[in-house]
């Protein structure tokens, strides 16, 4: 029986390792043929990648790049001047009371609109009206007196017609009506002082707008000296809208500041429009610090679109330019000559063309020249544009003179 544990035992044969040896050399022989026939060495296969090198994703010189274009048209381009704005009410005021008294009672709910005139609160009334009652009645009193100095006044002046009695009588008795007569206004001022009071004991809105929070609650001593109020209003309907311009643009807004500019009030996003106003007037100074200018717009804010404090971006158009050539921003390029296009041409190729250009609006811009009404210029696809270069554009070139919108991206049409 054979040991175990000697080592020769365990050594493995010369032919076992020829073995072993082949089956790798195999192995590492077909996975080569195989990379090498799926053109892993790139010269087995020479033939399959220049054939089909453009039809997998492969950049093909000769093959038209497939680009967005869209034609050159006339149209209107309109100048705005922006700036961030505040919205600010026209009116705000702090309801205070002009008596003093308890609080009775509260007429309005918190953030409610109400009307110049309608009545808020209540204050204790019955002091003011007892003061009323004496001041009535001692302007009673006091007419009596002077009715009855007058009667005296009239039998003096008769007695003395007959001699009867001295001038100096009839003098004093005169003196004494005037002195009632005096009298009688202060009496009067006092009824009427009286019925102010009592009339400022109903608390009234002085104006049109949207209330606040209340500031007192009902059962509360309120005194005419109280800063706080009770309640403040602020007036939404119209509204202003307070922005700033850099003061070098402000001279075309001078030219034109009594045409009643019309303003538009965007979000903070400049993604939605607001609200649509007029422009009302503009500061006499320039803020030195920051070189700018204050003007104030003027909004119906029928629908509360606009509230007090809120920021807005605000866009005043100070003038249009008609009948222009308008491109799409996206067209355009920056080159060491300024700026310039790509225009498709009619046989399918691309040449780059300088252009100058005016004001821009949302997503067009005006040339002033380069390009002419009609021409196609491309806007997406660009990084690989070279001059001469063919194309397949998704637009094709628009008859004389171009009046409707360019088409929609997506679908795309061959170049004949």
């Amino acid at each position: 029986m054979a040991d175990p544990l000697n080592p020769r035992r365990r050594r493995p044969s010369t032919v076992v390792i020829a073995v072993v040896i082949a089956i790798i050399a195999g192995i590492t022989a077909a996975l080569y043929f195989y990379w090498r026939d799926k053109g892993g060495d790139g010269t087995a296969s020479a033939q399959t990648s220049s054939k089909g090198k453009g039809k997998k994703g492969g950049f093909d010189p000769n093959r038209p790049q497939p680009v967005i274009a869209e034609p050159a048209r006339k149209g209107d381009i309109n100048l705005y001047l922006s700036g961030l704005g505040t919205v600010v009410p026209l009116k705000t005021v702090t309801v205070r009371s002009r008596v003093d008294g308890e609080l009775m009672r509260v007429n309005f709910n918190e953030g409610q609109m109400v009307k110049a005139g309608d009545v808020l609160a209540e204050i204790d009334p019955r002091p003011y009206q007892v003061m009323l009652q004496q001041a009535e009645g001692q302007l009673a009193k006091d007419e009596a007196l002077l009715q009855n100095a007058r009667i005296d006044l009239e039998r003096y002046t008769t007695l003395f017609k007959q001699d009867s009695i001295a001038k100096q009588q009839v003098d004093t008795q005169a003196s004494l009506v005037r002195q009632y007569e005096g009298t009688i206004k202060t009496d009067q001022s006092s009824v009427e002082n009286a019925k102010l009071q009592l009339t400022y004991a109903r608390i009234t809105s002085p104006i049109t707008g949207r209330l606040g929070l209340r500031q007192v609650d009902p059962g509360n001593i309120v005194h005419a000296g109280d800063a706080g109020g009770l309640v403040v209003i602020t007036q939404l309907q119209p509204v202003s809208v307070v922005f700033t311009i850099p003061q070098d643009q402000l001279a075309p807004v001078m030219k034109r500041r009594d045409e009643k500019l019309p303003v538009e009030a965007w979000d903070r996003d400049n993604r939605n429009k607001v609200a649509s106003g007029t422009l009302i007037t503009v500061d006499n100074v320039v803020d030195p610090q920051t070189g700018t200018v204050k003007l104030k717009a003027e909004f119906p804010n029928q629908d509360n679109a606009l509230f007090p404090q809120q920021f807005v971006n605000a866009r005043m158009l100070i003038d249009t330019h008609h009948d222009v050539t308008t491109i799409p921003i996206a067209a355009l390029q920056k080159g060491s000559q300024g700026n310039f296009v790509y225009v498709v041409k009619d046989d399918s190729t691309v040449t780059a063309r300088t252009v100058q250009l005016g004001p821009q609006e949302g997503n067009r811009a005006e040339v002033t020249g380069g390009v002419q009404p009609g021409e196609v210029v491309v806007t997406d696809g660009l990084d690989r544009l070279r001059e001469g270069m063919k194309v397949e554009a998704s637009a094709q070139r628009a008859p004389l003179p171009v009046q409707q919108p360019a088409q929609k991206k997506g679908g795309r049409k061959k170049a004949q």
